[in-house]
C-alpha cells in the first residue's frame, strides 16, 4: 500500500486525503473538531477493512465533521469569559448610573430644603 502526504502551507500534514482542510493550532472553529484520519483508516485495517474502503470511510468522516455545528470546550470557556467580562462592563455602567441619579436627587433635596427654609 502506497501512502500520499500532502504538505499544507502552514506545515500541517494530511495523509491519504490530499483536498482536507487543515487549521494550524489556535485557528480552530466550531465546526472544526479533531480527527486523525490516519488512525482511522489503521484501525479500519486492523478489522480487515480494505484499504480504499478505509480510506473513503476516513475521508467521509471527516466531511461530516465539517458540517457539524457543535461547540467544543474551547468554545464554552471562551463564551464564558467574553460574558463575564460583558456583565462586569455592564455592571460598571450600571454604578455609576446609580451614582449619577444619587448625585442627582441629593443635589436636587438640597436645593430644594435651601429654598424651602
Amino acid at each position: 500500500m502506497t501512502t500520499r502526504s500532502v504538505r499544507y502551507p502552514h506545515g500541517a500534514v494530511s495523509a491519504f486525503i490530499p483536498g482536507a482542510k487543515m487549521a494550524p493550532a489556535g485557528e480552530l472553529d466550531m465546526a472544526s473538531i479533531p480527527f486523525d484520519t490516519l488512525k482511522f483508516v489503521k484501525t479500519l485495517e486492523a478489522a480487515g477493512v480494505p484499504a480504499p474502503q478505509a480510506e473513503a470511510f476516513s475521508a467521509a468522516v471527516r466531511d461530516s465533521h465539517e458540517f457539524v455545528d457543535v461547540a467544543t470546550k474551547r468554545d464554552i470557556d471562551d463564551l464564558r469569559k467574553e460574558m463575564e467580562a460583558r456583565f462586569e462592563k455592564m455592571e460598571l455602567r450600571l454604578t455609576i448610573k446609580l451614582g449619577t441619579i444619587v448625585v442627582i436627587a441629593l443635589g436636587a433635596f438640597t436645593a430644594l430644603s435651601k429654598w424651602a427654609a
